[in-house]
């Protein structure tokens, strides 16, 4: 419904009625306090608690008019409310997704590492395994961004609610942050939100979204989150070809040995200074591919850590793991047969090769895994072939 300047509403967890805003069951109000703002739907609605009535109801005043649409998200700047990870909706909305085959599991509004332990434990519960990223979207998230970004298998950068939750001009400084932080603990870090907005109704987008996506890119995000833009908007298919567009101009701009140099000065195991090495080789020997034998996911996420200039080939025996990979920087994967040996690893590779026409007879590649084959989380040699 409509909200003019200066009206009054309620918002309420338990209270449902005319002039009342019903939000998520759960949210308590005790540290919300007369004179705090709050914002609705990324700030297009502003708001100002007149009257703390209880922890799950308050009385408000409108302060900037508009629509209040269902759904729609609310935020209590500066303020740390006492919310569950998990929601009662929310552990029906996981077991659906999970029940479903979603690859990729995001949860909103992190404010601590713990909060992974508790959605990886429901996971578990559920009987998955998959992997879980955090979304950066609080203020009590950007201060515990390290341990975050440590905790979680990935990252998402939500512009959004971190526009409305911050003020905005930190935001760029926080997204570069976190980009930077997520490469070199060879996280994913996903950019959303805002991404072409514009395009929404229009058929081009803004030159202030195109750079925009530019620079994310020149930072060294992983993936690029669209979704309004297709769910909604009137152009879904005029946005993805912009994307791809902005993007692979992008990339052929970038200096990708300067990215090496930059990821290389520290190894902290034998996984890392055999990916790092891995990359070394194919830059010192002009080879353009780099192929990773993987089980778990983990050599080809710690050889993209380093942003070779080689295409990364991540070949994987399990469907899900190849799904995953899909969104981590620079990485096409392949389901391939399983294999239980180097020979058949080379046979393996030749093939896919040959296959996709990636390379030609007499070209060289390099490859890298672990042994003992099979075992996640051991790479630790490397190869180089040439293609026959």
């Amino acid at each position: 419904y409509e909200l003019n300047e200066g009206d009054l509403v309620t918002i309420s967890n338990e209270e449902m009625g005319d002039n009342v805003i019903p939000v998520s069951k759960g949210v308590k109000f005790q540290k919300v306090d007369a004179g705090a703002q709050i914002l609705i739907n990324d700030g297009r609605i502003a708001l100002e608690v007149v009257k703390h009535i209880s922890n799950s109801t308050l009385e408000c005043k409108t302060i900037t008019s508009g629509i209040v649409e269902n759904r729609k998200g609310v935020n209590f700047p500066g303020v740390a409310l006492d919310v569950p990870s998990l929601t009662e909706q929310d552990e029906q909305d996981l077991e659906l997704a999970l029940k479903h085959g979603a690859d990729w599991l995001a949860l909103s509004f992190v404010q601590s590492p713990h909060d992974y332990d508790l959605v990886r434990s429901r996971v578990r519960d559920i009987g998955y395994a998959v992997p879980i990223m955090a979304k950066i979207e609080k203020w009590e998230a950007v201060q515990n961004m390290d341990g975050i970004i440590d905790a979680f298998d990935a990252v998402m950068v939500a512009r959004g609610d971190l526009g409305v939750e911050l003020p905005l001009e930190r935001v760029p400084l926080i997204q570069k942050e976190v980009i930077e932080k997520s490469i070199k603990a060879g996280k994913p870090v996903v950019i959303a939100t805002q991404i072409l907005d514009s395009m929404t109704k229009r058929p081009v987008p803004t030159r202030a979204e195109v750079s925009d996506i530019a620079n994310a890119i020149l930072d060294g995000a992983d993936a690029l989150m669209v979704t309004g833009e297709t769910a909604m908007g009137e152009f879904p298919e005029k946005v993805i070809e912009v994307l791809n567009r902005v993007i692979e101009e992008t990339e052929s701009a970038i200096n990708y040995q300067d990215h090496y140099i930059a990821r290389g000065k520290r190894h902290l195991n034998t996984a890392q200074a055999i990916s790092h090495a891995a990359c070394s080789v194919a830059y010192d020997q002009n080879i353009k591919i780099l192929i990773t034998m993987t089980h778990s996911g983990s050599t080809a996420r710690m050889v993209s850590r380093y942003r070779p200039a080689a295409q990364i080939i991540a070949m994987t025996p399990i469907e899900e793991i190849c799904r995953q990979l899909s969104i981590v920087w620079g990485i096409t994967p392949f389901v391939v047969k399983e294999y239980n040996s180097s020979d058949e690893i080379q046979n393996v590779a030749n093939g896919i090769l040959l296959r996709e026409e990636i390379l030609n007879e007499g070209q060289k590649y390099v490859i890298t895994g672990g042994v003992p084959v099979g075992m996640p989380g051991t790479t630790n040699y490397l190869s180089v072939f040439k293609l026959a």
